[in-house]
């Protein structure tokens, strides 16, 4: 599912090796859930940290399990429909898959 809320933001790359773990930083809902999800942060395998250009909102979550000998090859995304009127969150969570 695709929906019309963002913008996409510019490229960013591991100097050296891959991807291997994230963090996600996550607005909890208050009175009303206008976001959830607001910016990630991958570890790469040369120990470098990238972060996403993302919101400051919410607080960042313990980060994933490292792909061992491997790096981050899969995505699946938990993506909210319109709701309309109502609250709107877009992406709840992610998951990442290693090779």
């Amino acid at each position: 599912m695709v929906t019309s809320w963002g913008s996409w933001t510019g490229n960013i790359w591991c100097p050296n090796g891959v991807l291997q773990a994230f963090q996600l930083r996550v607005e909890s809902c208050k009175e009303r859930c206008d976001t959830a999800a607001n910016n990630i942060r991958f570890s790469c395998t040369g120990g470098v940290q990238l972060t996403g250009s993302g919101m400051s909102w919410g607080e960042w979550g313990g980060w994933s399990e490292k792909c061992v000998g491997t790096g981050i090859c899969g995505i699946q995304t938990k993506v909210e429909s319109p709701q309309g009127p109502g609250d709107n969150t877009a992406l709840n969570d992610v998951k990442f898959y290693c090779c």
